[in-house]
């Protein structure tokens, strides 16, 4: 443990931890062993109705929600990087440096989290997931097994742009879709298994199993050949 280490209430890690310089971890937490926390990370920051209750006197501090953070084993959570109270961090997930992960997120085991990504609320994310530099993932989304999505994808949940009242609802992203380099992908789409989504595109329907998805707006173009191989697989 390194200099001006801050950590508040029950917090139990495991063996072989590592935590750099300002690091700040808020309880209840709890860490695995090997997992190494880069300067300045933040673990068990209190979400947006934790602090409100502070703030409107229904409690003495923003951190007595009993909602427990969850980090797995093997982790590699870098410099600045903040994960909010009660997400579930599972075994040798790996973030960039400057992540955001809001409150109740999961993310499953051997998954990439790159620089610059956020990762609204509610969110949940499968197993052996690549997710590259600077993409936003929104409220209320569902990422299964072996995706893949490229550098500054965009995924949106508010069909309105907040014009009239709707249901957030992100993507739904099947296992083995890859999305390219700056795709955009509208609130509550589903994209079928093992589907590719191209760079560039924005995607208004649903797409099917194994197609090719790409211009504007996204149109079927042909079918994944099954020489291609799932993501991360």
């Amino acid at each position: 443990m390194e200099p001006f280490v801050f950590i508040r209430g029950d917090i139990r890690t495991g063996k072989r931890c590592y935590f750099s310089t300002g690091c700040n971890i808020q309880g209840p937490a709890r860490i695995g062993s090997s997992v190494f926390f880069g300067e300045r990370t933040s673990v068990g920051f209190p979400s947006q109705r934790q602090i409100i209750q502070f703030q409107e006197g229904k409690a003495e501090s923003p951190w007595t929600d009993s909602t427990t953070t969850k980090i797995g084993n093997r982790c590699i959570i870098r410099t600045e990087s903040v994960i909010y109270a009660g997400s579930q961090i599972g075994d040798n997930v790996r973030t960039g440096h400057n992540t955001l992960i809001r409150e109740q997120v999961t993310i499953g085991d051997n998954t990439l989290v790159g620089t610059g990504v956020v990762i609204d609320g509610n969110t949940s994310v499968g197993k052996n997931v690549s997710i590259q530099t600077n993409v936003y993932i929104p409220w209320q989304t569902m990422i299964e097994d072996h995706v893949f999505l490229g550098p500054n994808c965009i995924l949106t949940n508010d069909k309105y742009v907040m014009r009239k009242d709707y249901e957030l609802k992100g993507p739904i992203l099947r296992k083995g879709v890859s999305v390219g380099a700056g795709a955009v992908i509208l609130p509550a789409i589903e994209i079928g298994p093992e589907a590719v989504i191209g760079a560039g595109a924005v995607v208004t329907k649903n797409v099917p199993p194994k197609a090719i998805v790409y211009g504007v707006p996204g149109r079927i173009h042909s079918s994944v050949p099954d020489s291609w191989k799932i993501p991360m697989e």
